[in-house]
């Protein structure tokens, strides 16, 4: 089955940086498009940065384009989420998704900025 693991979470001051990896199994890695997701308390869902299968191309929610790089490496089935110049508004559970014939999500990772 498809599992999702992500790692990497803590606490943050602002300005400062953060990795996130998220390690998948269950499924043809290098096939599927993968994104990053967060939900900060009170708030909806939402879609921070993908990396398509083929050609590595990426997408940014406005938000973070220029401080947040996605990145995957298919040999590891792993994808990564380096976040730089981190801001209070950046808190939030980061989680990893796959979408396949459904939905998947990993369990997620907390981030906290602050000082």
């Amino acid at each position: 089955q498809v599992q999702l693991v992500e790692s990497g979470g803590g606490l943050v001051q602002p300005g400062g940086s953060l990795r996130l990896s998220c390690a998948a199994s269950g499924f043809i890695f290098r096939l599927y498009a993968m994104s990053w997701y967060r939900q900060a308390p009170g708030k909806e869902r939402e879609l921070v940065a993908t990396i398509t299968s083929v050609g590595g191309s990426t997408n940014y929610a406005d938000s973070v384009k220029g401080r947040f790089t996605i990145s995957r490496v298919n040999a590891k089935n792993t994808v990564y989420l380096q976040m730089n110049s981190l801001k209070f508004e950046d808190t939030a559970v980061y989680y990893c998704n796959v979408r396949r014939d459904v939905d998947y999500w990993g369990q997620g990772t907390q981030v906290t900025v602050s000082s």
